[in-house]
């Protein structure tokens, strides 16, 4: 009997599959039935040669040998995961397998994954393509319902390619180049670069920047002993002025004046909820909120995508959802009907959901649609608090855009005394709307304000200046760093967390209080770097073409012969440039390998010791942030010293050795913690929602 096979990106997602399918006999890196063989990948399990597969002189880096352009790039097998690509191939090429299914992630680098170990194992079969947002059973049975031809995805599959070779191509001759003009490992990307020279910029920006004093006005007055603030605006309606003498002889004019009330008005105002989250936002506010690094959010997303099976597909640039998707609305706030949600859930649900361009709109999803729950059910104590958390951003941002707006009345005043214009604003809330989703959270002010009438006089009773200061640009963090890279176009929603991650990796950039800083080898690599490399222009560009390869519109091999001239461009700028690279950061230790001077560097977590020498890169640990917290302030403890030495301490003082430390938690093992507690309270709620639940029988059975 003829089978198909279908090739997932992980264990994890295959055994679901497999489970979904029917398929009981688990063999040693597949899981085969009487219709279906599922086996997976371990992420990629292929990759693009290194430079030595082309020549052996490669081995060794020298600038004569640059730059290196193959005329095409070869693919290799990695060799850590080379079992698993061995039993993946030997299903595919199986004589009783007549059709393969790729159901990795619906993305480019999903594509990308199955491609190159279909081609790689020389197979020719026919191509069908599961292309699902959630990895619930439901999501997979309908998926195979609604296979496609693999061939509508060879676009997607060769702008994957293109980005991929791309990469390669630029970031191998440029890293290259720049390593052994200077002697230092200095890497250098077509996305890593220019995202580099943002943080610089803004860093500059601050450095160059000038505080100029400001001042503003108000005015207050009283009716009935309740008082009514005012603010000076001028004729552009400016509330400031950099005059000090103008605000002076304002305040001189208008104290203890009559101020005459000459307009009042009223008027019904609506917000609208936020729109739904896509990865970069979610990221965004995942890093204000709560401090995870983007890269943090995606992980923990991922689990709450493949393991809890709770949200839909993380790896979305979408704020919207499609038409299909409605009639699954109801089902989606059903499974989020629990503890905190549920006062909001029943009043959704007993109401008609009704779609509108501002959340559903197919024009504006291209592979996935935006983050929302899936129609299954969690037990919220199942979550880790991190898990928890991300869950709760999602699930009300959902909640709130199928809510009403949220209504409020503004009156505001305007006042004129002596020629000069006073304005007061005072809102009065009608209707929650979606923001009883955020009532424990939500810090803005909707007071009301005094009634006054047109042509009403009140006495100026106090005039109050303020001086101030203009502010400089803060600082980027995750966050702000997302946004900026976002909005030049640098990277994807999928690229961007590793992005950051690696200029943290390759010291290029540092963490001081939760605010990124370039260090001198980033300023160094800058300086050293080719211009147009570090252009946010010229990267967005190759971004547009590679989506426009993913549509068709543009052809790779042109998109590739591009970066190759390009890459002769930079090599012969680096290798002609007069300029210098030095260690600033270089120390009096001795590498315990080669002797060399090493380099005190921040990682993210902590400080480090690197040898100077690029070809031995010895790394040796200094101390590193925990999170073990101190008993007297209980900030973070920070872990220093080697062996027996090892020591915590604190910015307050604070100092213990790590086996005291060992032996006061051995001994404090026997009291109940709040770890302890908050595991207890997680069960009862846990059981409490069971309690609630009239098919949490049916549901525990299906576990079994």
């Amino acid at each position: 009997m003829a089978k198909i096979l279908v090739l997932a990106e992980k264990p994890s997602v295959g055994r679901d599959i497999a489970r979904v399918l029917g398929c009981k006999n688990e063999k040693n890196g597949y899981i085969e039935g009487n219709k279906y063989i599922v086996t997976w990948a371990l992420g990629h399990l292929v990759t693009l040669a290194d430079p030595e597969t082309y020549d052996k002189k490669y081995k060794s880096w020298e600038m004569n040998d640059l730059p290196i352009l193959p005329k095409d790039l070869k693919t290799v097998v990695i060799k850590k995961s080379s079992k698993q690509f061995n039993t993946v191939k030997a299903q595919l090429n199986r004589n009783d397998v007549n059709e393969v299914v790729i159901a990795t992630d619906a993305g480019r680098e999903g594509e990308l994954v199955a491609r190159w170990i279909i081609e790689k194992s020389h197979v020719k079969k026919p191509i069908k393509r599961l292309w699902i947002s959630s990895s619930t059973d439901k999501a997979i049975k309908e998926g195979f319902t609604k296979l496609r031809d693999g061939r509508d995805y060879n676009n997607l599959y060769y702008s994957a390619i293109a980005r991929a070779e791309a990469d390669w191509i630029v970031g191998i001759n440029a890293t290259r180049a720049l390593t052994t003009k200077y002697n230092a490992s200095l890497s250098c990307g077509r996305v890593q670069t220019p995202t580099l020279a943002m943080i610089l910029k803004r860093e500059n920006e601050i450095r160059n920047f000038k505080p100029k004093d400001y001042y503003t006005l108000d005015v207050l007055t009283q009716k009935g002993g309740s008082y009514l603030k005012l603010a000076w605006h001028d004729k552009n309606n400016s509330t400031s002025t950099f005059n000090k003498d103008r605000i002076e002889n304002i305040k001189k004019k208008v104290n203890n004046k009559d101020l005459k009330i000459v307009d009042v008005k009223k008027s019904d105002k609506k917000k609208y909820s936020p729109a739904l989250y896509d990865l970069t936002e979610l990221q965004r506010d995942a890093n204000k909120m709560f401090g995870y690094s983007a890269k943090e959010t995606l992980s923990i997303m991922q689990k709450l995508y493949e393991h809890h099976k709770v949200l839909t597909y993380p790896r979305t640039d979408s704020r919207y959802l499609t038409d299909d998707i409605v009639d699954t609305l109801k089902d989606r706030i059903k499974a989020v009907n629990t503890s905190e949600y549920s006062k909001v859930c029943t009043k959704l649900l007993k109401t008609k959901i009704k779609a509108n361009k501002f959340f559903v709109d197919n024009s504006k999803v291209s592979d996935h649609h935006a983050i929302i729950p899936t129609e299954e059910r969690v037990f919220l104590g199942d979550l880790s608090d991190k898990e928890r958390k991300i869950y709760d951003l999602v699930v009300k941002r959902f909640l709130s855009v199928l809510c009403p707006p949220f209504e409020y009345n503004q009156t505001t005043i305007k006042a004129v005394c002596e020629g000069e214009t006073f304005i007061a604003k005072g809102n009065k809330i009608n209707k929650l709307g979606w923001r009883e989703n955020y009532t424990d959270d939500d810090d803005q002010i909707y007071d009301g304000i005094i009634d006054v009438s047109v042509n009403e006089v009140l006495k100026v009773e106090t005039v109050k200046i303020e001086s101030k200061k203009t502010n400089p640009p803060s600082y980027l963090n995750e966050a702000t760093l997302l946004t900026e890279m976002e909005k030049h176009n640098l990277g994807t929603v999928a690229t961007r967390a590793d992005i950051i991650e690696k200029l943290f990796n390759s010291f290029f950039v540092e963490m001081k209080n939760k605010e990124i800083h370039i260090t001198s080898k980033g300023r160094q690599l800058l300086y050293l770097a080719p211009s147009d490399l570090k252009s946010p222009e010229l990267t967005a560009k190759w971004e547009k073409t590679l989506n426009d390869i993913s549509k068709g519109k543009s052809k790779k091999n042109d998109f590739i012969n591009e970066m190759k001239t390009y890459s002769k461009t930079i090599v012969k700028e680096i290798k002609n440039s007069e300029n210098k690279f030095k260690h600033d950061n270089l120390t009096r230790n001795k590498c315990p390998e080669c002797g060399k001077f090493m380099l005190e560097v921040n990682g993210k977590r902590g400080k480090m010791l690197v040898c100077e020498d690029r070809e031995c890169n010895t790394r040796k640990l200094i101390s590193q942030t925990t999170n073990a917290r101190c008993p007297n302030c209980h900030k973070r403890l920070e872990l220093k010293g080697e062996g027996e030495g090892k020591i915590f301490t604190c910015s307050c003082g604070y100092r213990e050795k790590l086996s005291s430390f060992n032996k006061r938690k051995s001994e404090e093992k026997g009291k109940a913690s709040k770890k302890d507690i908050n595991k207890y309270l997680k069960n009862q709620n846990k059981e409490q929602e069971a309690f609630n639940n009239p098919f949490a029988a049916l549901a525990n059975l299906k576990k079994k």
